[in-house]
């Protein structure tokens, strides 16, 4: 079974130019690696629920979109070594300064989770 990191992230609508390029390079980074599949995805069907939503979950203002993306790795394990690389890897350097991303990370969330079922 595999190992999945997911993200959930609010974008303003005029920078998602600039957040494909930095994915394009995470995703790069993060394959050469080790990683087995990189994700990223804008919504495109959700809508704000009554109590819980996509939208809901980042606080999600006016001119904005959601990225959902999803890392896939061998293992947990894996996954561990894989980021290690990956948070000193010189290219990704530049988006350890959160002031620089284009999103605000403090309305990010992210965690782990282990594969219950695979097709």
């Amino acid at each position: 079974m595999s190992y999945v990191d997911g993200f959930v992230v609010p974008v303003p609508a005029d920078k998602l130019d600039d957040y494909r390029k930095m994915a394009r390079l995470g995703g790069k980074v993060w394959m050469e690696h080790g990683a087995l599949a990189y994700n990223e995805c804008v919504a495109d069907d959700v809508s704000v629920g009554k109590r819980t939503s996509f939208p809901r979950s980042v606080k999600l203002r006016e001119g904005e979109v959601v990225v959902f993306s999803w890392i896939v790795y061998k293992s947990r394990a894996d996954r561990d070594r894989i980021n290690k690389k990956v948070m000193s890897d010189p290219r990704l350097a530049h988006m350890m300064d959160l002031k620089t991303l284009p999103f605000d990370a403090k309305r990010m969330f992210f965690g782990g989770f282990k594969t219950l079922v695979s097709l």
